[in-house]
């Protein structure tokens, strides 16, 4: 197990669609990838992280929940489709490739995807709240979107300034040099 580096913004994988998996080649390395994976959103607060923020165009994201009175469920989510979406939630996101930065961002406030688990196994998850912002932001991630893609166009103007002096604080930051928790 490994912390990866996570990829910032300004990098072009963050902007590119990743490509679908085949289970079968990519099962014998499934375990270390999401063993890292896992560790790394560990070791940097986070609830997911897709594949490509770790610098690999693989439509694949691992999710993290920590719930009320219970153990954190994770969830890993291989070619996810979105199929059905309901309501809406107007929320603060934030994103481990805009460290420190947040901003409201409208989601739908309950989700139906399908896609395939850790054993290849078909899913379908049912999802409202926090699991569902969750999952739309990873799987927006795997589309090439990132979640300040959602602003309007006024705030994403007003923040290019802030973006500009994070960039080059975020050059410097490689979580992989990080001790584990």
């Amino acid at each position: 197990m490994a912390i990866r580096r996570i990829c910032k913004y300004g990098e072009k994988i963050l902007h590119r669609k990743t490509r679908k998996v085949s289970f079968d080649e990519l099962k014998k390395d499934l375990p270390a990838l999401l063993a890292d994976m896992f560790e790394t959103m560990d070791a940097v607060g986070g609830i997911g992280l897709a594949a490509n923020q770790i610098g690999l165009s693989l439509r694949l994201a691992a999710i993290k929940i920590k719930r009320e009175d219970a153990e954190p469920v994770s969830i890993v989510i291989i070619n996810p489709e979105i199929v059905e979406k309901t309501g809406s939630l107007y929320e603060e996101e934030g994103c481990l490739s805009f460290p420190g930065l947040f901003a409201k961002v409208r989601r739908a406030a309950k989700v139906k995807v399908r896609a395939l688990n850790e054993k290849g196994l078909p899913i379908e998850i049912n999802a409202e709240g926090l699991f569902a912002k969750a999952l739309q932001h990873e799987m927006d991630h795997l589309d090439g979107i990132v979640f300040i893609d959602h602003l309007p166009l006024m705030s994403r103007l007003k923040l290019k300034p802030t973006l500009v002096k994070l960039k080059a604080r975020w050059k410097k930051l490689d979580e992989s040099k990080m001790k584990p928790m």
